[in-house]
């Protein structure tokens, strides 16, 4: 999935603001299971939920073993907020709705997961480096 967007400043009442990141995790013992309709769920989930919290996601692309996210965000969200409820939200709908698969594992995500942020300079870097990832 991709999404074009120029990163522009956004303006609301009381701030001016452009808070990108990059955010990378992986399934539990990096098991290569985001694949077919296990895949495609995750994608929709974390699209409703980016819409909910009134995200953007700029790049996303999931891999088997792992996930890259390249997600704009309000600045009163931490990346480690987004991270959490997006882990959080996606390993419980997964977990029920595939469960013969998933109840192989402890957990369906690592504990652990990467961080960075972006500013428009770069932002163009991360989404090739992204691209590369997915083959495009």
């Amino acid at each position: 999935m991709e999404k074009t967007s120029t990163l522009q400043y956004q303006r609301d009442e009381h701030r001016i603001h452009l808070i990108v990141y990059h955010l990378i995790w992986c399934p539990r013992r990096r098991k290569a299971i985001l694949t077919g309709p296990i895949k495609e769920r995750c994608q929709q989930i974390l699209e409703e939920k980016c819409l909910e919290k009134g995200w953007s996601i700029l790049t996303l692309a999931i891999q088997p073993d792992h996930i890259h996210l390249f997600i704009r965000v309000w600045p009163s969200e931490s990346a480690a907020d987004v991270v959490k409820e997006l882990k959080g939200i996606t390993s419980f709908h997964l977990r029920r709705e595939f469960a013969p698969i998933m109840k192989k594992m402890p957990s369906t995500w690592t504990r652990s997961y990467f961080a960075s942020t972006a500013g428009a300079v770069s932002a163009e870097t991360i989404q090739h480096y992204i691209n590369a990832q997915k083959g495009i």
